[in-house]
C-alpha cells in the first residue's frame, strides 16, 4: 500500500514523500498502524534537520511519537488487536510498523493529546532519577515541551517549581500549565529571585532541560547543600570554559557538594520485568502518562501551538526554528493527507 511521510532530505530541506508499505512483510512481533497524528519532538529532531546526529545520516525519516489505529498484527502479538487505538513510538508517516513499544490508548482521551505522552517520557526520567521529595523546591532551565511537562511532573510530585525561559510565551504556556514561579531571565535575577523565593536554601534539584552546556554552572548555583542537577536535555554544540567554578560546586562544602545526574530517557528497561524487581520501565512510564493526561492532571492542550498537515512540514520545521515565540507544540494531522 501507498503512503507518505516526512523526509530530512539535506541539512535544513524537508519534503513530504510517497512510500510502499508492505504489509505482507510486517514482522511477527510488530503492529501495523495508520497514524492519525504525530509529534514533532523540536530538541531532537530539529538536530537531525541540521545533519549533526550521527545516528541520523541525511535523508532521514525522522519521528518517535504517534498515535492510530491497529490495521494489522504480527502473529507473535499479544493483547493487541486490530482496531485499536494505540500510542507508539513510530516516525512521522501515514502507515507505520510499531517500534519499541505500543500501548492503548485509554477511552475517550483524544489521540492529538495523548501523542504527548511521548515527550512526557523523556521528562518522567528526570522525576525518577531525582531525589526531590513532597516540599521540596525544584528548578526547570527551558520550558519547550518536554521542560514544561517535567515542570508539571514535579508539581504533580508535590513539588514547588520554579520555571526558568528566555521566551515569553513559553513562560506564559508554563503559568497556565500551572507552574507555581516562572521567570524570564531577561526581565529578573534568576539566582537572586530563587534565593528570596527559597529564604536562602536555593533549590534540592535543578533540572536542565534545553541540552547547553554554559547552563551546568548556573545550574549548580541555583541548586542548595547537597542539591543536585539533572542533565534532562542532551548536550550538542561544543562549549569551551573553565571548570573550575563548576567543580567547586561539586566539590566543595561550602558551595554545595552538588551531585550531577544524567537522565537519558534510555537508562531504563523498555518492557516492565515480569519479575517485578526491576520498577521502573518505559511501558510503566508511559501508562501511567497516558492516564495522568487522560485525567487531565498533566495538561498538554495549553503546549499545542499548531495542528498541521504533514504537507505543511516545511513551515512546521522552520517555525519551530526560527519563531520560538509562535512555535511549540506542532502536531501532524494525518488525515488531511489522505
Amino acid at each position: 500500500m501507498e503512503s507518505k511521510r516526512v523526509v530530512f532530505v539535506a541539512p535544513n530541506v524537508v519534503e513530504l514523500q510517497t512510500f510502499t508499505f508492505d504489509l505482507d512483510a510486517l514482522p511477527s512481533d510488530r503492529v501495523a498502524i495508520r497514524t492519525r497524528y504525530s509529534l514533532i519532538s523540536p530538541g531532537t529532531e530539529l538536530s537531525c534537520l541540521a545533519g549533526i546526529e550521527s545516528w541520523a545520516p541525511l535523508p532521514f525519516v525522522p519521528g518517535y511519537a504517534g498515535c492510530g489505529e491497529v490495521i494489522a498484527v504480527g502473529a507473535e502479538v499479544r493483547n493487541i488487536a486490530v482496531g485499536d487505538r494505540v500510542f507508539s513510538y513510530t516516525k512521522h508517516a501515514g502507515v507505520v510498523q510499531s517500534n519499541t513499544l505500543t500501548a492503548r490508548v485509554p477511552e475517550g482521551l483524544d489521540m492529538r493529546l495523548a501523542v504527548f505522552a511521548r515527550l512526557a517520557a523523556v521528562g518522567i526520567t528526570a522525576l525518577r532519577v531525582s531525589e526531590a521529595e513532597l516540599g521540596d523546591w525544584v528548578a526547570v532551565y527551558g520550558l519547550g515541551p518536554v521542560g514544561n511537562l517535567t515542570a508539571q511532573l514535579f508539581t504533580l510530585a508535590g513539588c514547588t517549581v520554579v520555571g526558568i525561559d528566555l521566551t515569553p510565551m513559553r513562560c506564559e504556556v508554563a503559568r497556565r500549565c500551572g507552574v507555581a514561579h516562572v521567570l524570564n531571565p531577561n526581565e529578573v535575577d534568576v539566582h537572586q529571585t530563587v534565593a528570596d523565593l527559597t529564604g536562602g536554601r536555593m533549590c534540592q534539584t535543578v533540572v536542565e532541560a534545553i541540552g547547553a552546556a554554559p547552563l551546568a554552572e548556573p545550574a549548580a548555583r541555583l541548586a542548595g547543600k547537597l542539591g543536585e542537577v539533572i542533565l534532562l536535555g542532551t548536550p550538542r554544540a561544543s562549549h569551551v570554559a573553565d571548570m573550575t567554578p563548576l567543580l567547586r560546586h561539586v566539590h566543595l562544602w561550602g558551595e554545595g557538594c552538588i551531585t550531577f545526574k544524567g537522565a537519558h530517557e534510555w537508562r531504563y528497561p523498555v518492557k516492565r520485568d515480569p519479575t517485578g524487581q526491576v520498577k521502573h520501565s518505559i511501558e510503566r512510564n508511559v501508562d501511567i502518562l497516558l492516564e495522568l493526561i487522560a485525567a487531565g492532571k498533566l495538561r498538554v492542550e495549553e503546549l499545542i501551538t499548531h495542528v498541521l498537515s504533514p504537507e505543511e512540514a516545511p513551515t512546521a520545521y522552520a517555525g519551530l526554528r526560527e519563531r520560538k515565540d509562535e512555535y511549540l507544540g506542532v502536531v501532524f494531522d494525518w488525515d488531511k493527507v489522505r
